[in-house]
């Protein structure tokens, strides 16, 4: 695959800095605050895995750090300043239901480049070396929504690929999909940091959290309860509610929690 495709390792965001960040974000629906008070720093270059039981607010985080809502409180920078239209352009996102246009495989990439402005030769260089590298050359002209689940999850990393994100938000991309495919997602997405993208998952998976990331967020009530490196985390969790959700049980705190415990991310 050519550099222009996925590359971006030639940009120069200083290792020490975060890519992006957030400061006391909260959002509230419904009359409740299902987002409280969240810090977190997303390390350039790494892969950012958060975990958390059901209703948590790990999407619903995912979906306001790419700025498709927005917070009550709260900021999030790109790269030291406000998240704008021109920060967002340089960031992709896939849902674990993947949406596809109404259009064939291959017209779906063409459209993600149109929206760029790529057009001519460069376009027709990227949608080939994208549907090669999702291996979906044969489908290419068979229209996206007839596709089953894997082909269709693989089409949308694909068209978030192409346009070559310097960081890319995943909400449960492999939940409903058997090993092949969730094998061939995790390629993608390895492919992906291979060359410099930063990730950040949500993901149920511990196995995956562990092949993949580099650092846990644990949420949960829509608050961070601990953060730190993958391995520390999944194997000595120091909060109750981690402990709780790794040990398989139902975690119920007399109070809400207040406390992140905070250690390498």
């Amino acid at each position: 695959m050519s550099d222009k495709l996925i590359d971006i390792r030639n940009y120069t965001s200083s290792p020490s800095a975060p890519l992006l960040t957030a400061r006391g974000l909260c959002f509230d629906a419904g009359g409740q605050r299902l987002i409280n008070k969240v810090d977190l720093n997303v390390a350039a270059g790494r892969c950012t895995v958060i975990m958390g039981a059901n209703g948590s607010g790990k999407s619903l985080l995912l979906r306001l750090l790419h700025g498709l809502i927005r917070p009550e409180e709260g900021t999030i920078n790109w790269e030291g300043q406000p998240l704008d239209r021109a920060g967002r352009q340089q960031q992709a996102m896939v849902f674990q239901r993947p949406v596809m246009l109404r259009r064939s495989v291959a017209a779906n990439l063409r459209f993600a480049l149109s929206v760029r402005g790529v057009r001519g030769e460069e376009r027709r260089a990227r949608e080939a070396e994208t549907l090669a590298l999702a291996r979906l050359e044969t489908l290419k002209d068979k229209p996206a929504r007839v596709l089953s689940g894997g082909e269709q999850q693989r089409l949308a990393m694909a068209r978030a690929l192409i346009c070559a994100p310097r960081l890319l938000f995943l909400d449960e991309p492999t939940a409903s999909l058997d090993p092949a495919s969730s094998l061939a997602i995790e390629n993608l997405i390895q492919g992906a940091r291979e060359n410099g993208t930063t990730i950040v998952l949500v993901t149920h998976d511990a196995g995956q959290a562990r092949r993949l990331g580099d650092d846990l967020v644990f949420l949960h009530a829509g608050r961070i309860a601990e953060t730190g490196p993958i391995k520390r985390v999944l194997d000595a969790p120091r909060s109750e509610a981690a402990q709780a959700w790794l040990g398989g049980r139902l975690f119920v705190p007399e109070k809400t929690e207040t406390d992140s415990i905070k250690n390498g991310v």
